[in-house]
């Protein structure tokens, strides 16, 4: 899971991002809004941690965009701002969370869990899905019960369509969410990694939408 956690405090920031590396969860870490979006414009994330009072301006901007965009990634608000208005404000602003300031960091680790689960039906355990189930903590793979032996680069475009299905994943998304850097840029990295994958998982199971991406279906 790749959390994009936004906070301009440093050792709060250094703090979250410890604590959710740790947890085994990926985190890429801004502390500006335009650092934000520019993120959002071009990387795949599957959570995002938000501070409001964000040095170019308010976290909720960030998420009205989003909701405009009819994005719906999962939004946990991290705030100092306590009043019950506050809350209301962002939550109809189209926030999924909200978390006052100070927490605890067990309290966070729980609520990005429930995020999780709640959005993608995925809690950091095992990913099952037309025949296919994934172990995250245990990096193993199975198909119909038999050891599935994947690279790092599989499990990862695995882990990714599994918990996005039934959404089609961008080629872009999939590149850099499971590709090295040192692939990523190589014109056919992707197409190589997948034609592997797909002998492996069989044939009709990774749909391509040409010109988009790629997709499992839910059946």
């Amino acid at each position: 899971m790749d959390i994009l956690l936004i906070e301009d405090d440093l050792d709060l920031g250094n703090g979250i991002r410890i604590a959710l590396l740790d947890s085994g969860l990926d985190v890429t870490w801004v502390r500006r809004l335009q650092d934000a979006q520019r993120q959002l414009d071009q990387a795949m994330h599957d959570l995002v941690l938000l501070d409001l009072g964000l040095p170019d301006g308010d976290g909720l901007q960030l998420v009205q965009r989003l909701r405009r965009d009819r994005r719906a990634l999962p939004v946990l608000i991290l705030t100092a701002r306590d009043a019950l208005e506050d809350r209301l404000l962002g939550l109809d602003s189209g926030a999924d969370d909200y978390l006052v300031k100070p927490f605890a960091l067990a309290e966070l680790l729980s609520r990005v869990r429930a995020l999780a689960r709640r959005s993608y039906g995925f809690d950091g355990g095992t990913l099952a899905l037309r025949g296919l189930a994934l172990d995250a903590a245990g990096h193993r793979a199975s198909l119909h019960g038999q050891p599935l032996e994947v690279t790092a680069s599989e499990f990862q475009l695995l882990k990714v369509l599994m918990m996005r299905s039934p959404k089609v994943v961008t080629r872009r998304a999939l590149e850099d969410a499971a590709l090295p850097r040192s692939q990523a840029n190589a014109s056919n990295a992707l197409d190589v990694h997948m034609a592997n994958l797909r002998r492996k998982v069989g044939e009709g199971v990774i749909r391509t939408v040409r010109g988009v991406g790629y997709v499992i279906d839910q059946a």
